[in-house]
C-alpha cells in the first residue's frame, strides 16, 4: 500500500501536465482552413449512389405494401411495378 501511493502521485501528475502541455500546443497553433474551390471529384458519383438508395428504398416499400395487402403472383408483379413507377 505504501508503494502504490506514490506511483499513483507519480501518474496524475504527468497526466496533468501532458494535457496542460496539450492544450497550450494546440491552442499556439494558428486554424488553416480554406474552402475548396469546387466538390471533390467523389461528389458527381455521389447522386448516381443517391438514386440507387432512392430507389431501392421505394422498392422496398412497396413490396412491403404488396405483402401487406396479401397480393401473390403477377398481381403482385404488377402492383409493385405501378408503385415504383409513381412519383
Amino acid at each position: 500500500m505504501r508503494v502504490l501511493l506514490p506511483a499513483v502521485t507519480v501518474c496524475l501528475l504527468l497526466l496533468a501536465v501532458g494535457s496542460v502541455a496539450s492544450t497550450a500546443a494546440a491552442q499556439s497553433e494558428p486554424a488553416v482552413s480554406a474552402p475548396p474551390a469546387r466538390p471533390p471529384p467523389a461528389a458527381s458519383g455521389a447522386t448516381a449512389d443517391n438514386d440507387a438508395a432512392a430507389k431501392h428504398a421505394k422498392r422496398t416499400a412497396c413490396l412491403k405494401e404488396a405483402r401487406a395487402k396479401k397480393l401473390v403472383g403477377a398481381r403482385r408483379t404488377a402492383y409493385v411495378k405501378d408503385c415504383v413507377a409513381a412519383p
